[in-house]
């Protein structure tokens, strides 16, 4: 199976806080702001693999971090 270059998470708003969850890591964490969840996403995929070879959780070394966001429509 070839390795993954690219970790999918999904940025919604929870009840009081963004929140950020990975599809194919055991990663969730949340921030304030869009810009702190974000940071914080980036920093708890750093911290998940560490000290562990990335291909043992099929992925490619430093790979990249694709997010989707869902957004509220705006009111009017």
């Amino acid at each position: 199976m070839p390795l993954q270059h690219t970790i999918k998470a999904v940025v919604y708003r929870g009840e009081q806080f963004s929140v950020a969850e990975c599809l194919e890591l055991a990663v969730v964490t949340q921030g304030r702001t869009v810009d702190e969840v974000l940071e914080n996403l980036q920093e708890a995929v750093a911290l998940h693999p560490e000290g562990e070879e990335p291909a043992r959780f099929g992925l490619a070394p430093a790979p990249t971090i694709l997010v989707t966001m869902g957004l509220e429509p705006a009111r009017a």
